[in-house]
């Protein structure tokens, strides 16, 4: 009976994906190797990770509403409000209502926010030069993971 039992938990366990055969788990462990990289370069400035995006598009796209920012940053309002809180309370960005239509908040960095930015450019290249990629490779990367997120961004939209 015993070795019946075994061949059958032996034909279940065929019939599942293994860890190493999930793409999933691979986005996973890369996102957490990086994130692992980036903590202790972002905790000398005083950051998240999160926030030192926040930092980023602000310094890229300027002064933005927040459901622009929320977008931008594939991020919703319960996530982005908060971390925006804490980003004004530090002195970093400014939060004001837009006067033609006091809905709309809208979201800059201050001084501050700026010069801690600049502070922050070292980030990027210390990381990539940590994954061990060529330029060809990171470029190919950063392709596919956008074509990925938009496919499956698209997915979600048409399904809900």
């Amino acid at each position: 009976m015993s070795v019946t039992r075994t061949a059958e938990v032996e034909a279940q366990e065929e019939e599942f994906l293994g860890l190493n055969e999930l793409m999933c788990f691979d986005l996973y462990s890369a996102q957490r190797a990086v994130m692992c990289a980036y903590r202790p370069l972002l905790d000398k400035l005083g950051l998240t990770y999160p926030q030192y995006l926040v930092l980023v598009a602000l310094c890229e796209d300027g002064p933005s509403l927040v459901k622009s920012l929320c977008a931008r940053l594939h991020l919703d309002y319960g996530t982005l409000t908060p971390l925006l809180k804490r980003l004004e309370a530090n002195g970093l960005v400014v939060r004001r209502r837009r006067a033609d239509d006091e809905r709309l908040v809208e979201v800059s960095l201050t001084e501050e926010g700026l010069a801690l930015r600049r502070q922050a450019d070292d980030i990027v290249p210390r990381l990539e030069a940590a994954m061990g990629l060529t330029e060809e490779e990171l470029a190919q990367t950063r392709t596919l993971l956008r074509r990925l997120t938009g496919n499956l961004i698209a997915r979600a939209d048409e399904s809900g």
